[in-house]
């Protein structure tokens, strides 16, 4: 039970570094997590090859440690999709976030919860799984019916749990980026 419990603790783990990636309108040093640099042949987190700080609430600094990775670090952030031009000027790299409208944000909304459904679809096929394990489990007289059905039971009760805390992230993420 504790190893399907685990699972779906990752899988909101997951979820919650998704919705970090996703900008809401103000400066936030998460939307290059997932951005990688070609440091002397090895792909390398932004954030493990220089500074970033928020030095305004729009815009980030990236002050790589080796200057020579300037262009390496702006050809990255255009090829994201972050959707940000990165301006050089031969030290630094600044990120200006531009003020959200009224469609972006319903578009960010949308992902949101396209996310969130992907994190759902994930707890369910955990459950699945479980599920799946106990038959095995029982057709191989390792557990009686009643354990079975208590089993699967809890990890309803368990998948109930992990669902409705999805729903609470996306409300509170979604209300983020609205309110912005």
């Amino acid at each position: 039970m504790k190893k399907f419990e685990d699972k779906m603790e990752k899988s909101i783990l997951s979820l919650k570094e998704d919705f970090n990636t996703i900008r809401a309108g103000r400066a936030n040093p998460n939307v290059l997590d997932k951005i990688v640099v070609d440091y002397y042949g090895t792909l390398t987190p932004i954030k493990q090859v220089g500074n970033i700080v928020v030095p305004e609430a729009r815009i980030l600094q990236i002050q790589p440690w080796d200057s020579s990775l300037l262009k390496g670090i702006e050809k990255a952030i255009n090829e994201s999709d972050i959707g940000i031009n990165p301006s050089n000027d031969g030290k630094v790299i600044r990120l200006v976030f531009p003020e959200l409208t009224q469609e972006r944000r319903k578009e960010l909304t949308k992902e949101i919860k396209k996310k969130g459904e992907n994190a759902k679809v994930a707890i369910r096929n955990i459950r699945r799984e479980a599920m799946d394990s106990f038959k095995k489990q029982q057709k191989a007289n390792e557990i009686t019916e009643d354990e079975q059905t208590t089993n699967e039971n809890s990890v309803q009760k368990l998948t109930d749990k992990f669902v409705a805390e999805i729903d609470k992230l996306i409300e509170q993420k979604s209300s983020e980026v609205l309110s912005v």
